[in-house]
C-alpha cells in the first residue's frame, strides 16, 4: 500500500473523530445559555428507510446524519492537526 493510500485513511479517522467529539461537545453545548448555537443542527438523509422485499428475504436502506455546529468545527480542527502531524 503507497503512503499516499495510508496518509487518506488517516484524514478519514482524523475527520470521523472531528465529527464524533463535536458532535458530544455540542450536545454538552446545549445546556449552557451562551453556547446554545454550537448544539444547533441539521438532519441530511433519509427519514423514512427504503424497504426492498423479495419474498425470501427483506432488506432495509436507511442513512441520516445529524450534523451540529460544533461537529463541523471538530472536523475542521481535525482536518488543520492532520495537515500539522502529517
Amino acid at each position: 500500500m503507497a503512503t499516499r493510500d495510508k496518509s487518506i485513511w488517516i484524514l478519514i479517522v482524523f475527520i470521523l473523530s472531528g465529527l464524533v467529539i463535536g458532535g458530544l461537545l455540542g450536545k454538552l453545548a446545549a445546556e449552557v445559555p451562551w453556547l446554545w448555537w454550537l448544539s444547533y443542527e441539521q438532519n441530511f438523509g433519509l427519514d423514512n428507510p427504503i424497504v426492498l422485499d423479495l419474498s425470501v428475504l427483506k432488506l432495509t436502506f436507511g442513512l441520516v446524519f445529524k450534523i451540529n455546529i460544533a461537529s463541523i468545527i471538530g472536523m475542521i480542527i481535525a482536518i488543520f492537526i492532520y495537515r500539522k502531524v502529517l
